[in-house]
């Protein structure tokens, strides 16, 4: 089965260079639509723009940049819609696949994932822009399904490890996507684009490479991935035997594939869930308003805030490789979750601190900066990763008996698709409230307040991950 890990690692690189790439790109891009669109008042960025003016207006009135500030929250709407759309689709997304099979819904979400890059080509309007926010939002499968089809094909004694394997795909992709698409940003389009005869949005170029990646994937997952659904079970009965007997015929990792009861998987993987939606609240929050703060504080352009995207990148994917995989057999999921929250408290703190010396002492705003970034970095290696091993040891093996060749009775809440699917779906609500509360806290009462505040709820959670942290995976 290392096989089906490495096509879906594979997989996983090419789906998230491709989603990573126009993230440095916001702030810039919704600068270029409002110049293109604001001398239509009724056009819908102009009305959208005037709404967030007005509400913006109505809790706080900054007396420099207002329009900077408005961008602001501009910019956590169109985060939330993507994540909004997750929210609803993930559960379905992974009933679907419990029923017709991991690969055949796979390739349907990658169809929707190629038709949103196609729209980005060519949105030369913010409306038609946003189209291809939703299209995306409600396409996306590929990281639930990868962990669905890691599940299928590891033993719970070993999942952890390769569902690391995501995390590390995230890391890299981090790493190389943002950079890479400010630099297609700054590069101007092929003359063999132009002539095309159309109009392109501005950073066409990235939405190309976008496209380019996306059929590729699809592409590779036609060709290398084998259907995975109902091989679980053969997987755990074939490990059974390995471990079952040593040399000697003595019992060795007896107790490994023992199970909790139903209800108390149950109970572990509700925790899980609000865990997931509170932590993800919080951090997407910091996360995507800490481009808006280095381009209202520090003026820095794409290519500086895809540098700086990247670095987390590559602290995470060393972090991921060298430390994490090792580390969490031995502490645990819940433990190295608990870690990574707290890294993350500590990252809000020194965020919060920044302000003060954006201006006065540059040097040490930017040292701040870098400590709060490899602390961001351990946090992304550690905490969404662990949590989800944690929700995936919980679910029903399913796959075929041996003896009769019947399905094996799952739990409608437990089989793989569908619980994954609402673990995921409660993330995805927290990124989608996150933003959202992040960018209007950010122009109400500023950066300082507005990290601290979630510095001091991260250290809440902290203390209420303690219970998870005590409890055995599986």
């Amino acid at each position: 089965m290392a096989k089906v890990e490495t096509i879906v690692f594979l997989s996983l690189v090419l789906d998230l260079f491709a989603f990573t790439i126009p993230l440095p790109l916001f702030p810039r891009l919704i600068e270029w639509y409002t110049v293109r669109e604001i001398s239509n008042p009724n056009g819908f960025l102009p009305r959208t723009l005037e709404f967030v003016s007005y509400v913006r207006g109505f809790l706080y009135k900054p007396t420099l940049h207002s329009g900077r500030w408005d961008i602001v929250l501009l910019g956590g709407l169109m985060g939330s819609v993507f994540s909004t759309l997750q929210f609803f689709v993930s559960p379905k997304i992974g009933a679907l696949s419990d029923r017709y099979g991991r690969k055949r819904v796979l390739l349907i979400t990658m169809i929707g994932n190629i038709l949103s890059a196609v729209v980005w080509v060519q949105s030369t309007t913010f409306a038609s822009y946003m189209v291809s926010r939703v299209i995306g939002g409600l396409s996306e499968g590929n990281v639930q399904l990868a962990i669905a089809i890691l599940s299928d094909v590891t033993t719970p004694e070993n999942r952890s490890k390769a569902l690391a394997h995501v995390g590390i795909a995230f890391a890299i992709c981090f790493c190389i996507g943002p950079p890479i698409g400010a630099y297609f940003a700054s590069r101007p389009l092929p003359s063999s684009m132009n002539s095309l005869g159309m109009e392109l949005n501005v950073y066409a170029a990235p939405a190309f490479l976008t496209l380019v990646l996306l059929v590729a994937e699809t592409v590779f997952l036609i060709v290398a991935l084998p259907e995975t659904r109902g091989k679980s079970h053969l997987v755990s009965q074939r490990h059974e035997k390995d471990v079952k007997l040593n040399g000697n015929g003595h019992e060795i990792n007896g107790n490994a594939t023992q199970r909790q009861s139903v209800d108390v998987r149950l109970n572990i993987l509700k925790a899980l869930r609000r865990l997931h939606f509170l932590f993800l609240g919080i951090f997407s929050g910091v996360e995507f308003t800490l481009t808006f703060l280095t381009f209202d504080l520090l003026d820095w352009n794409n290519k500086q805030n895809g540098m700086l995207i990247g670095s987390i990148g590559i602290v995470s994917a060393l972090l991921q490789g060298g430390y994490v995989r090792r580390a969490t057999s031995k502490t645990g999921e819940g433990v190295m979750a608990r870690r990574g929250v707290m890294s993350c408290a500590v990252a809000l703190i020194l965020l919060a601190i920044l302000p003060i010396y954006a201006v006065t002492n540059v040097p040490l705003a930017m040292k701040l900066l870098q400590a709060a970034a490899v602390c961001m970095a351990f946090t992304s290696a550690t905490v969404v990763n662990s949590l989800t091993a944690f929700a995936s040891l919980q679910c029903d093996e399913g796959g075929f008996d041996q003896d009769t060749g019947k399905p094996v009775q799952e739990h409608p809440q437990l089989a793989k698709g569908k619980a994954l699917g609402e673990f995921r779906s409660s993330g995805q609500l927290g990124r989608a409230i996150g933003p959202l509360l992040a960018c209007a806290s950010y122009w109400t009462v500023g950066p300082s307040y507005t990290y601290m505040t979630s510095a001091i709820a991260m250290i809440a959670l902290t203390m209420k991950m303690k219970s998870i942290a005590a409890t055995k995976s599986s």
